[in-house]
């Protein structure tokens, strides 16, 4: 009765820690994708949208937040493919 118990309790284990390893690895990927928008953006420059003769100047900020949307796309994409 001992060895099922500690079956049970393995199991219980497994299903708790398998979504704080998904929570982690998800935001490894968010904070890579912010990691490499802020780099590129401090390489490349500020960046300057121009829409109907208006301009707004994007800095570090929106970028690394646009690499943090990519990086989770990708941890999305990944789980797709791979489960």
């Amino acid at each position: 009765m001992t060895d099922e118990n500690q079956t049970e309790t393995e199991t219980e284990t497994e299903e708790v820690t398998n979504p704080q390893k998904n929570m982690i690895e998800a935001g490894t990927f968010a904070s890579g994708g912010a990691v490499t928008g802020a780099l590129v953006s401090a390489k490349v420059g500020s960046a300057v949208l121009a829409v109907a003769g208006t301009t707004l100047s994007l800095g570090i900020a929106p970028v690394a937040a646009a690499g943090a949307v990519v990086g989770l796309a990708a941890y999305g994409l990944k789980k797709t493919i791979l489960g």
